[in-house]
């Protein structure tokens, strides 16, 4: 397809209403970038990571079990072994449905409500199904890839 086609049917689409995920890569459709799980009970949350360094570091962790804590009104947390590389990293910044790294307490926010920009919170991915699930995250959780 020549560009100029591919780019008319992409502002066709748009003008309808629809649209690639706030966090899609450029050139890299929705179902190619990678994905995370997140399991409690009957629930799973699925996310997809950016390509920063951070998202980088907790996908190269896992599989993970852990367990997930009440933080404030508007997300959970949890505290993965070693601290995430936020060198290359996004600032958080999109609100409900963020999945970020809080560089100075060195945890890991699952954002259900929104939330004050931080110069230490770094985004690593946006949820993309489940996302009315995350506030009743409770107790032992597993991460997974998806495959």
């Amino acid at each position: 397809m020549e560009a100029s086609s591919e780019e008319a049917i992409r502002a066709w689409v748009n003008n309808l209403g629809f649209s690639q995920p706030e966090d899609a890569k450029a050139g890299v459709p929705a179902a190619e970038q990678r994905r995370i799980s997140v399991r409690f009970g009957e629930n799973t949350v699925v996310y997809a990571l950016n390509d920063g360094s951070a998202a980088d570091s907790l996908y190269g962790m896992l599989p993970l079990t852990i367990e997930v804590e009440d933080y404030g009104t508007n997300e959970k947390i949890f505290y993965p072994e070693e601290g995430l590389d936020t060198g290359d990293s996004p600032l958080a910044q999109a609100g409900a449905g963020t999945l970020a790294y809080y560089e100075p307490w060195g945890d890991v926010v699952f954002f259900y409500g929104d939330y004050n920009e931080n110069p230490g919170l770094f985004e690593l991915g946006q949820v993309v199904s489940g996302g009315e699930l995350i506030s009743e995250m409770s107790g032992t959780i597993t991460i997974e890839a998806v495959e």
